[in-house]
């Protein structure tokens, strides 16, 4: 059996879907609509005990836009555009926010211009960040801590001094050049 995505009938039900989301005014990624094709065909198979390719008759095109469609339009609804997809944010001008920011430069560099470390980086700096701020807390960091235990403030004192001029990384056109510095540029395909 092939796997669901290598149909003819696959490609020709992503763009049907595709074509009825435009007609009700929605743009989704292609990539969002084929998992949930590949997701729904799949699921259809192996509930009904049928091949894939006899699940394509209850796929109906139309139905499947009116329903993305609604979902999005109940996220757009219960969101605000300014949290919509928005993580809660440090207060501006956050030392341990500007390293981070600061690094991604560096990170593209070093790492040849390899995203996916870029990102990882930048994703495990920002855990740790979190998690040191809240490590008081955190019971798994108990024979860690020492006696002194961990001092966010004085952390953040240690992180200003070695980067004094934070305020920088939270301008957009300063990152972009430094992004631009080390060799490499953001641009949609």
């Amino acid at each position: 059996m092939r796997p669901v995505r290598n149909t003819k009938a696959f490609k020709e039900a992503v763009a049907l879907t595709l074509a009825e989301l435009a007609h009700r005014g929605v743009t989704l990624a292609p990539a969002t609509v084929e998992d949930t094709i590949e997701k729904n065909i799949s699921t259809v198979a192996q509930r009904l005990g049928i091949q894939v390719r006899s699940a394509w008759r209850y796929f109906d095109a139309a139905a499947l836009a009116d329903r993305l469609a609604g979902s999005a339009q109940a996220f757009a609804e219960g969101s605000s555009a300014t949290d919509a997809g928005q993580a809660p944010m440090p207060p501006i001008d956050n030392p341990e926010l500007a390293l981070v920011l600061a690094g991604v430069p560096d990170s593209l560099a070093q790492s040849g211009g390899d995203l996916f470390s870029v990102i990882v980086n930048v994703a495990v700096n920002a855990w740790m960040a979190g998690h040191i701020h809240g490590e008081d807390g955190c019971t798994g960091c108990d024979g860690s801590r020492g006696p002194g235990g961990h001092d966010w403030q004085a952390r953040m004192r240690t992180i200003t001094e070695m980067q004094p001029d934070i305020s920088k990384w939270f301008d957009r056109d300063v990152w972009t050049r430094a992004v631009n510095d080390a060799g490499y540029t953001v641009t949609r395909r």
